[in-house]
């Protein structure tokens, strides 16, 4: 199930049609009321979320799902007409995975859920471990030192890249591809951002991502640690 949060009744009529029309289940709210009851009803698969809305912004929904566990790892896209970079980092700070800027294509809206969803579904169950930083892909789980630790997707995802890879440095714009599926090369920004809350919320495991000064970041090695 899609959720299209959209106060533009034409806009969200067309968005929803061509959901149904390309396989998808998809309901849609004009305000942040009806998005919450139907939220407590239903966790949807997905999300996309209009940032100038009557009552609560898109923004403002975006945090408030990214801090519940329910539904912190519910992929979520902005769409607004809004197309600033300030707008854009803002928009990926808070921890949406992808943009769409309006006036958007229909097929481009279809083609960035899939993505989304392909990142999300049918997870494999790996364990992965860095020194004193465990993550369960299964469980969707990341501890250090044996504490479980609560990540943001997109944290946990970052965190995901770096394990995978122990000792490979990756760009800023390699991790923007990798992590949020961005071939726009001016919102590192948000790569550092996440980075800081990444090693914050690791604490003393925080130290295995490194900086790489010039280049990017990487996960220390087991010989560096």
């Amino acid at each position: 199930m899609i959720y299209c949060v959209e106060d533009d009744d034409a806009i969200r009529n067309l968005m929803i049609y061509t959901l149904k029309a390309s396989g998808f289940e998809a309901k849609g709210f004009e305000s942040d009321g009806s998005f919450w009851s139907a939220i407590r009803n239903e966790t949807p698969e997905l999300v996309i979320l209009d940032v100038m809305l009557p009552g609560e912004d898109g923004l403002t929904i975006l945090n408030k799902l990214r801090s519940s566990p329910a539904t912190a790892d519910v992929p979520v896209i902005m769409a607004t007409a809004k197309d600033s970079e300030y707008d854009k980092v803002v928009g990926l700070d808070s921890g949406a995975d992808a943009y769409l800027a309006k006036p958007f294509g229909m097929m481009e809206m279809v083609s960035h859920i899939k993505a989304a969803l392909r990142r999300t579904r049918n997870k494999p169950s790996v364990t992965l471990t860095c020194g004193i930083v465990t993550l369960d892909e299964g469980k969707h789980a990341v501890s250090v030192a044996g504490k479980p630790v609560s990540l943001t997707l997109k944290e946990y995802e970052l965190l995901k890249l770096f394990m995978e890879n122990p000792g490979r440095v990756f760009t800023r714009d390699h991790i923007l591809a990798s992590v949020w599926n961005l071939d726009y090369y001016g919102e590192t920004r948000t790569v550092d951002v996440h980075i800081g809350t990444l090693r914050t919320k690791l604490d003393k495991g925080g130290d295995l991502i490194q900086t790489v000064r010039g280049v990017g970041y990487k996960m220390a090695e087991s010989n560096e640690r």
